[in-house]
């Protein structure tokens, strides 16, 4: 009762820190980024939160039980990821002081189509690493409450779909600083009550094959751990919900500091979690991979801590899958309906209401998206493919300041888009190498190419000159 106590506790606050928030929500601009007056600590919390979810968590530990730690070496990639873009994107975003979205940033550069192209895709992956989240919570609720995977999903959701569709993204700052405080706190506690049940780690060293440990030891592991490495390297940069929260700061310093730190702090929440996937595999070696986590909670933690961890596991699920929640909500109705609407533009109150509308229809089609995939970490690779083949490399020529041109796009994403299907479903991906890495190779070729070959924009375009 206490443990049960303590999550409803949980719960009840994050709703009551969503319904705070919402209020003096009246304008798409602050359900979007606020007032963009966030200083470092908030936005390294929230941005921390959002992306240590349940499949950098729960799903990096069912990979690590099924196949080996090589899965947590490779999100390693994720951790450099964050840290380049600390040191060389956070200081241009000056630049996008009056952008809302990815999409804005696109059709500064490419233009309204390209912008509206960029809010499809952004659509995609935002709903796809959503339905990642959503498949988390289902997990949780089964092993922790004995429910179906659908109830946990429609219960532990709800919490989420309340303040997040309500408070914007405020309220997911917010709900986020608790939460990283959790998770904190939480993952490390898992993995120090895991070791103590089994007996600490030489008896893991003992029953665990040293391959499961090591993946350097097993030659065909290296290959998997270069792919995945670059996988989580180009999968998830510059996101639209990461990129939202690079738009909330006081100013540039705050944005690199925050990212940096946040890149530091995932990389010993990738490792951790991973042990904890060896830990369950020594504890029961017949479970679903996905219960990894959730079982060793529920068997090793004691009364009162318990429910604080399984708090702090709902907190790694729950801000995730807000911010992209959100983020989803706003592509949609600032880079796709905003920009197809003909005539007589909406008022900020219909707006408003329209980003509140799609972040509801969004999450129902999250829960569908996750019913049909069951393991974490393979939606999140499937929701890459949508994005960073196709958007990456424009994005990134045109915030380092190259002279680009709507070809530009169309060949590149085009490119990366024919390469990432054909290598993923034609070849089925062949030599371990992940159509993911491969659709990004092709694409930045294909835009050197095009960049050289069509010549350069006029210099009409002022802000690609000035980044």
């Amino acid at each position: 009762m206490i443990d049960i106590a303590i999550i409803l506790l949980f719960l009840l606050l994050s709703l009551l820190i969503g319904f705070y928030s919402s209020r003096h929500i009246t304008s798409f601009a602050h359900y979007s980024i606020w007032t963009r007056s966030f200083g470092s600590f908030a936005i390294c919390a929230t941005l921390s939160a959002s992306f240590i979810g349940g499949g950098y968590t729960m799903g990096n530990a069912a990979k690590v039980y099924s196949v080996g730690m090589v899965y947590a070496f490779g999100l390693l990639g994720f951790s450099i990821k964050e840290i380049l873009v600390a040191l060389f994107i956070a200081p241009r975003m000056s630049h996008y002081s009056d952008c809302y979205s990815v999409g804005d940033m696109m059709g500064k550069h490419y233009g309204k189509c390209v912008k509206v192209i960029t809010g499809v895709f952004s659509m995609l992956i935002c709903t796809g690493i959503l339905g990642a989240q959503v498949s988390a919570i289902g997990a949780l609720f089964t092993v922790f409450f004995n429910m179906s995977q659908f109830l946990g999903i429609i219960i532990g959701f709800g919490v989420i779909l309340v303040y997040a569709v309500l408070g914007g993204m405020r309220s997911v700052v917010y709900t986020d600083v608790l939460q990283f405080a959790l998770i904190m706190i939480g993952i490390p506690l898992i993995l120090v009550f895991g070791l103590y049940h089994v007996g600490g780690w030489n008896v893991i060293e003992n029953t665990v094959p040293a391959t499961h440990i090591n993946p350097l030891l097993q030659p065909h592991s290296v290959g998997l751990l270069c792919m995945l490495a670059l996988t989580f390297v180009f999968g998830e940069i510059l996101v639209p919900p990461y990129v939202q929260r690079l738009f909330m700061t006081k100013d540039t310093i705050h944005t690199r500091n925050a990212t940096f730190a946040s890149g530091v702090i995932s990389v010993p929440i990738f490792l951790i979690s991973g042990v904890i996937g060896l830990v369950a595999s020594v504890m029961n070696p017949h479970l679903q991979p996905n219960e990894a986590i959730p079982y060793v909670v529920m068997h090793a933690m004691p009364v009162g801590i318990k429910g604080l961890v399984i708090a702090g596991l709902l907190s790694v699920i729950m801000s995730s899958a807000a911010g992209f929640l959100n983020a989803a909500a706003v592509s949609f109705t600032n880079d796709i309906v905003l920009e197809l609407m003909p005539g007589k533009r909406l008022t900020n109150r219909a707006i408003l209401l329209l980003a509140r509308v799609v972040a509801f229809c969004i999450g129902l089609g999250a829960v569908v998206f996750c019913m049909a995939i069951h393991n974490i970490l393979d939606i999140l690779i499937y929701a890459y493919n949508t994005w960073s083949p196709i958007i990456l490399v424009p994005l990134v020529a045109a915030i380092f300041g190259l002279k680009v041109k709507a070809k530009h796009f169309y060949l590149s994403g085009g490119a990366g888009l024919i390469a990432t299907v054909v290598w993923s479903l034609g070849l089925h991906e062949p030599y371990q190498v992940n159509s993911n890495v491969l659709g990004v190779g092709v694409s930045f070729i294909v835009f050197l190419f095009a960049y050289h070959l069509l010549g350069k924009r006029h210099p009409a375009q002022a802000v690609a000159d000035s980044v």
